[in-house]
């Protein structure tokens, strides 16, 4: 090997015998907390979002040494996979008109909600989750999961909000023109909180964003790599994601490099 290496035997024993460098011990101790990071994101962050949570907890490093020492140790985000919404918007309810056009934006909290649903593949069929994102942190406030999509899978997401968020009249709800959204019942809890509804244009290609690009990091992060056996299995694994680890931890490029609820902390001590 040394000669092929051009390297003299001498200097290859000396290397073996040669403590390991200062930098060699802080790169060792800087990946176990990379590693540590990656772990708690399920292993969804990549070198961007892993040096924002290191400069979180105080270890200040540079992005590249963190791409490199991630190249190195095969550590990466997990790929991303296409993701399809479809709506059922063949209807002949009352639809609302859009109230934001493409202002997805709010300046405080219980301004504008947004609301979608989507479907979880699951070993004994179709589990079906509804949520409502606050615009203003991006927080998940409400959700609901059910076996089919019915106009009460959304009023017990909407109902699930009111009781953690308690808006104040003037609240925008926003959604897609779904069969669901504009139901009789969906529509009186609004009427009866003075609260507006909103939905999306016909032909808008950017329909409701913000709440379908969550949609996507749930599934991406979560649900591609998942195999669930049944819809509790699958129900108890999107509450753990949502709760303990979007809301609570997950890191978002929108809010500054800092979770849903450390945004909304900063924001009101502020």
């Amino acid at each position: 090997m040394c000669r092929i290496l051009s390297v003299s035997r001498s200097g290859f024993y000396s290397w073996l015998k040669r403590a390991q460098s200062k930098r060699d011990k802080d790169n060792d101790k800087l990946l176990c907390h990379i590693a540590q990071i990656h772990d708690e994101s399920h292993c969804t962050y990549g070198s961007p979002r892993i040096t924002d949570a290191l400069r979180q907890r105080g270890i200040i490093c540079n992005h590249k040494r963190v791409a490199r020492l991630m190249r190195i140790k095969g550590i990466r985000s997990k790929i991303k996979r296409k993701f399809k919404v479809t709506t059922h918007s063949a209807h002949r309810r009352p639809v609302a008109p859009n109230l934001i056009k493409h202002g997805f934006s709010a300046s405080a909290p219980n301004r504008l909600w947004t609301s979608d649903i989507t479907y979880i593949r699951t070993k004994q069929g179709w589990l079906y989750l509804a949520v409502f994102l606050d615009v203003w942190s991006r927080r998940i406030v409400g959700w609901a999961m059910s076996r089919s999509q019915t106009d009460q899978l959304i009023t017990q997401a909407f109902r699930q909000a009111l009781g953690s968020r308690r808006p104040k009249a003037g609240l925008i709800v926003h959604s897609d023109r779904g069969s669901q959204y504009c139901s009789r019942s969906f529509k009186e809890l609004l009427t009866s909180n003075r609260y507006l509804q909103s939905m999306t244009s016909t032909g808008n290609s950017y329909q409701n964003a913000i709440t379908e690009s969550f949609f996507a990091t749930l599934k991406t992060e979560l649900v591609f790599h998942e195999i669930y056996q049944s819809r509790n299995q699958a129900r108890r694994s999107i509450f753990k994601y949502i709760e303990m680890f979007y809301n609570r931890k997950r890191i978002h490029s929108a809010l500054g490099g800092i979770s849903p609820e450390q945004f909304e902390k900063s924001e009101t001590l502020a």
